[in-house]
């Protein structure tokens, strides 16, 4: 039978990567003719209305569905009812309380394809008990997506997935959506300076990210420390939110960069921070593929952040950014100063960034690759 109707399932606490590029999905996917909707898993306290205002808004039909904890075996029988009133095709999964619940109670209301996503190689994953889990919850799918090759080698290796169940499919983003957001480049520099109070001449090296041991933020700020005094006119922004700012904060005070490191909190818009910025710095530990690196090279801002991963696969050592092992703050200090220092190689890179943006990750390579393999599995089931 052929897939018109997909539903897509996954736990949300906020508007970050993955539910971004949730909502991109989708509302591609309805460009094409699919009947895609939003299922969230939502927390009591967190109906997470930023992110239905924004589905709402691109036409995405979405439903809130409580999870009460991380175990909540009642949610199992509340998605069957659910799965056996709207009858859908597909069902598609994105993380792992989607997985959990989402696909057994697809099997049990005979949904007749259920397809599941991977979107990071988080280290929890590694643990016995969630090898054994993802096993069997691979047993009980048709199909696999992995946001990256380095993702799907991870699925292959740690979760068992047979290598024919699981496909490559990068993220896609449009550089216009990026750009319309910030139409005039030089005012967003000026702005973020004049806020920071700043001159207007000054250097900014930023990240934006959630502020969590994932990141490696602790090396960005050793390795800032390491270049402060060869670089003085530049300054280094965070943006963003987590449980360890205060610890970072500290550690800004213990390095002596205190008053150049400036922490701006959590930032509903990060286009015009990302559009202020010379360098955007990533030191992460691990990462499923990382949109920040998408967004930043839409404003062809040049990338430094490390050769974890699926790194690699977006940013391109030498080319569009720098890339150094991670947790080394010697090597990063030594990126750092290249690009502060030289500012043709950042306008050269940032540049290639866009091109490369353009070229290999758009938003209609995702959605036609998508729906490739949702006929794909149609046919060969049938």
């Amino acid at each position: 039978m052929a897939v018109s109707r997909v539903l897509h399932l996954s736990k949300m606490t906020g508007a970050a990567g993955s539910e971004g590029h949730l909502l991109v999905l989708l509302h591609g996917q309805r460009a094409q003719g699919i009947d895609a909707r939003l299922w969230i898993l939502v927390e009591p306290d967190n109906p997470v209305q930023e992110v239905v205002d924004r589905a709402t808004a691109l036409g995405i039909p979405v439903e809130r569905i409580t999870i009460h904890r991380h175990f909540d075996p009642g949610l199992w029988g509340r998605l069957i009812n659910r799965f056996r009133t709207t009858k859908p095709d597909m069902l598609h999964t994105h993380l792992l309380h989607a997985d959990l619940y989402g696909i057994p109670a697809a099997r049990r209301a005979n949904v007749p394809y259920v397809v599941s996503s991977r979107h990071n190689d988080d280290k929890f994953r590694r643990q016995l008990p969630m090898r054994w889990l993802h096993r069997w919850l691979w047993s009980q799918t048709d199909a696999g997506i992995a946001i990256s090759e380095a993702i799907r080698q991870f699925s292959i290796r740690v979760e068992g997935v047979p290598a024919s169940k699981i496909h490559t499919i990068h993220y896609g983003l449009d550089p216009a959506t990026v750009t319309a957001a910030v139409p005039d480049p030089a005012a967003a520099r000026a702005k973020l300076r004049a806020e920071l109070q700043l001159p207007s001449n000054a250097i900014l090296v930023g990240s934006i990210c959630r502020l969590i041991e994932q990141k490696g933020l602790i090396y960005g700020l050793r390795a800032f420390a390491r270049i402060a005094e060869q670089v003085p006119d530049a300054g280094y922004v965070i943006a963003g939110d987590g449980n360890l700012r205060e610890a970072l904060q500290a550690e800004a005070h213990t390095l002596g960069i205190a008053d150049r490191v400036h922490f701006l909190g959590w930032c509903s818009d990060a286009y015009p921070i990302f559009a202020a910025l010379d360098v955007f710095l990533a030191p992460s530990l691990w990462e499923g593929f990382g949109l920040v690196f998408l967004e930043a090279m839409a404003l062809s801002v040049p990338v430094i952040s490390t050769t974890i991963s699926a790194i690699p696969e977006v940013v391109k050592d030498g080319i569009t950014g720098w890339l150094v092992p991670p947790r080394n703050a010697d090597t990063l200090a030594g990126a750092l100063r290249e690009a502060l220092t030289d500012t043709a190689e950042r306008h050269k890179r940032g540049a290639a960034g866009r091109r490369r943006l353009e070229n290999h990750f758009t938003v209609e390579t995702m959605v036609k690759c998508t729906l490739t393999l949702y006929r794909e599995l149609s046919e060969t089931k049938c």
